[in-house]
């Protein structure tokens, strides 16, 4: 569904705060009594942790060039 792989999520800073506005939002909800909405945003964040921290592996965008040479 998503595409954390994407040369886009290269730079650090980029996966910080992809990562962190939506647990910041989650924190958020759970203190403004939504668990609901807390659960949902946490569990994305949770994602794109996983996805861009642990399993993160970026494609090289210059690799289709060098095939064709």
């Amino acid at each position: 569904m998503f595409d954390f792989n994407n040369p886009f999520y290269r730079p650090l800073w980029k996966r910080v705060a992809v990562v962190a506005l939506p647990g910041t939002w989650g924190a958020f909800e759970f203190v403004a009594g939504s668990p609901f909405w807390g659960v949902l945003f946490c569990g994305a964040a949770a994602l794109a942790f996983h996805g861009l921290f642990i399993a993160f592996e970026p494609r090289d965008t210059d690799v289709d060039s060098k095939d064709e040479e």
